[in-house]
């Protein structure tokens, strides 16, 4: 199922990923709204992190690991709002794998963004958010909870760039509690 309209997914939804629900317990979030291919959830999730902050030898290999996704067709779950994040959102959509997109604002009013509407249109993408109605936009508190819910979702992680004190520390801490595999910096 592709549409462009949102729908809300609860916790008592057939379609909710109990693995939110189970790692993040009475803090994760009570609905989900999502635009795009649901089915795409049902599959083995990597999440993709990195910091805003990046040195250049971190380029390089975050580029290499998104080709080696793509190539090897495995779902990608991630913000990509970070500069490197957003270098692999490129990378991948050039691919033919599923990708899930999971803003850091409600998706309602959303336009789908001119790059990703091929992969939206061919099934292939999911954009999906935690926030129902608000915030319309980014702030910092919303970009952690997108974080914390991309890590719950995820079966394994990349982790291009993590800036000591940073906010993709603590993910990748809750990561390593929760048992999922992190690889990167």
């Amino acid at each position: 199922m592709n549409s462009e309209d949102p729908i809300l997914l609860t916790r008592e939804s057939a379609r909710w990923p109990s693995r939110l629900s189970d790692r993040l317990g009475a803090e994760a979030p009570a609905e989900l709204a999502a635009r795009g291919c649901i089915e795409i959830l049902d599959g083995s999730l990597t999440a993709l992190f990195c910091s805003a902050r990046t040195p250049g030898d971190a380029i390089l290999p975050a580029h290499d690991t998104a080709r080696r996704l793509r190539d090897e067709g495995i779902t990608v779950i991630s913000g990509f709002h970070s500069p490197i994040e957003r270098d692999c959102l490129s990378i991948l959509l050039r691919g033919k794998q599923p990708i899930i997109l999971c803003a850091a604002r409600s998706i309602e009013k959303m336009r789908i963004p001119t790059d990703c509407r091929k992969a939206f249109d061919a099934g292939r993408m999911l954009f999906l958010s935690p926030f129902a109605g608000q915030p319309g936009r980014i702030t910092k508190e919303s970009a952690l909870r997108r974080s914390e819910v991309v890590a719950a979702l995820a079966d394994e992680a990349y982790i291009a760039h993590v800036t000591p004190g940073g906010q993709t520390k603590r993910i990748r801490e809750m990561l390593v509690r929760w048992g999922v595999p992190v690889n990167g910096r």
